[in-house]
């Protein structure tokens, strides 16, 4: 090969390599940046949750862990890129979710992360707090001298961060929903939380970070008894559940609920874990630390 057919064919190589693979031939994936549990390796287990997920060309981040070192180790050492985020999902409002948000934040200022709508992340203290008024109370007894705005923002750790409050089901990107839900169980109440849904030929892909407000709700919200879940993944807050529960629970989602797959993770609790494998067999799918779930 001539200098000048090397030049050429050099430059076509160059170009073709940066050319974005069509979006059909690009991973689709979840991978498990953080968790407790999982093979002994170079990744760093903690209490927490995270999750890169890649699908139809886009790159999401699903929570981002307890602690930010931690997740800053573990997306390292498996080659995740974490400037490289179309955007970010926060499932709720606990630490083990969102302390590796000050690590994203400092690679990635200005990614958009869809949280639920909740005062923690920046949205309004609710006006019954303080609208209460009692108008035979003198001035300087009463909140803001007894004319309160009609918005007060609530505080947050990420002031600066591009945060987008969800309150109702949002297509965030083609295929991709995010579902909100809000637990009625005491301790749950008032906690809102986000899951993520893929939407794919055979189904839904079900993504959870803790389920507090109940898997069943979390279904119901994401109408899976019209789009059947091909494949359940994340934490089902199953821990402090009596075992008999845990069984009488495996076995509604599998026949009631007709989840097809079902790879839990973080706080689902070991029990769950052994339960689970039972009542799917086959269909259980590990979901430890470091893994990829290939969609």
């Amino acid at each position: 090969m001539n200098a000048c057919l090397g030049t050429v064919f050099a430059s076509v190589t160059a170009l073709a390599m940066a050319v974005p693979l069509p979006a059909a031939q690009q991973p689709t994936r979840i991978t498990v940046l953080v968790d407790a549990f999982g093979a002994p390796s170079a990744l760093r287990q903690d209490w927490g949750f995270s999750a890169l997920v890649e699908y139809a060309g886009k790159r999401i981040l699903f929570d981002t862990g307890n602690d930010a070192d931690i997740l800053a180790h573990n997306a390292k050492t498996l080659g995740v890129d974490l400037t490289q985020l179309d955007f970010v999902v926060v499932s709720h409002r606990h630490g083990d979710h969102t302390d590796g948000l000050r690590h994203v934040l400092k690679l990635n200022p200005s990614v958009p992360v869809y949280v639920p709508n909740d005062e923690y992340f920046g949205g309004t203290t609710p006006a019954k707090f303080y609208r209460r008024g009692v108008a035979g109370l003198p001035a300087h007894m009463r909140y803001f001298g007894g004319k309160p705005p009609a918005q007060v923002p609530h505080g947050t750790p990420w002031r600066d961060a591009n945060f987008v409050l969800v309150d109702s089901v949002a297509e965030v990107a083609p295929g991709v929903r995010l579902i909100p839900a809000l637990g009625h169980a005491p301790g749950t109440a008032d906690i809102p939380e986000l899951s993520l849904t893929l939407q794919t030929p055979t189904g839904q892909v079900l993504l959870v970070g803790c389920s507090h407000p109940g898997i069943e709700e979390i279904l119901r919200a994401a109408s899976a008894t019209e789009s059947p879940v091909r494949l359940l993944a994340g934490g089902l807050h199953l821990l402090a559940m009596p075992e008999a529960d845990i069984e009488r629970l495996a076995g509604t989602l599998r026949d009631k609920w007709k989840v097809a797959e079902i790879a839990p993770g973080h706080c689902s609790g070991e029990p769950a874990f052994s339960t689970l494998q039972k009542a799917f067999g086959r269909r259980y799918r590990f979901a430890g630390l470091g893994t990829a779930i290939e969609l």
